[in-house]
């Protein structure tokens, strides 16, 4: 493996996103700021505990979740998309470079830059709720888990999107409102019997509940459960990926 190819693009992707603070970084945790304070004040005067749990506390999970999964799509959609769109997509491909070196760079990139920014995020929340994580290891491994899934995943949204608006199109329609109605800010049991076995079918309810269970050893659903569909849906996008690459899927015209 070429590890100064893949330390050469990848360096160009965090020197990016240090030029660019303002949006990479403090505009996510000012808006998680705002939804501790709309979140917490609204509706935690009315629901003091939720499984034994502070309001306030019980949603930072879903918060960090919220950020990672729609800045790590974010930040790898717009990694690969632009080098398409201004044409030096074409030099990355023929250079000596494998396509397993420009995914390590790339979705590597982008899951660091999400990973720091849930670990900013979790600071923020430390500001405002008392935050016990009973799991440490667990948490790590999820937050860098759900990172590289959805960087990846990211990765090929910015292969097949055609505009800037195709960019923001899963994102925004898809995988915002599936986190809102997720669990992000209630517990999946707090629902009636038809609406939560239809809440099962969202894939990001398992993402939510192993990660909050790392932190108060609480979960909506089994944890191997979370772990293995956050694994099934790593190996998805892993497989299309590969398939992309093979087939040169919007890449060689």
């Amino acid at each position: 493996m070429n590890l100064r190819a893949v330390w050469a693009i990848y360096r160009v992707e965090m020197a990016r996103a240090f030029r660019t603070v303002l949006q990479s970084i403090v505009s996510p945790v000012i808006s998680t700021s705002l939804y501790f304070v709309v979140f917490g004040s609204a509706i935690g005067s009315r629901i003091n505990e939720i499984d034994g749990i502070a309001y306030g506390a019980f949603i930072v999970p879903g918060l960090m979740m919220l950020s990672l999964l729609t800045q790590s799509i974010s930040n790898a959609s717009f990694a690969i998309y632009f080098p398409k769109f201004v044409g030096s997509i074409y030099e990355l491909l023929s250079a000596p470079v494998s396509y397993l070196e420009i995914i390590i760079a790339y979705v590597g990139g982008a899951a660091t830059k999400s990973v720091m920014l849930g670990l900013i995020i979790l600071a923020t929340a430390a500001l405002f709720v008392p935050l016990r994580i009973e799991h440490p290891f667990w948490m790590i491994a999820f937050l860098v888990l759900t990172a590289v899934t959805f960087s990846l995943f990211g990765f090929i949204i910015g292969i097949w999107a055609k505009t800037f608006e195709q960019l923001q199109l899963v994102p925004l329609l898809i995988v915002t409102p599936l986190t809102f109605l997720g669990g992000s800010f209630y517990s999946i049991h707090m629902l009636p019997g038809i609406w939560k076995t239809i809440t099962l079918f969202n894939p990001v309810v398992y993402l939510i509940s192993g990660f909050r269970w790392s932190f108060y050893g609480k979960a909506d659903v089994s944890v191997g459960v979370s772990l293995g569909m956050t694994v099934m849906f790593l190996a998805i996008c892993i497989a299309i990926v590969a398939w992309i690459f093979r087939t040169g899927y919007r890449l060689r015209n």
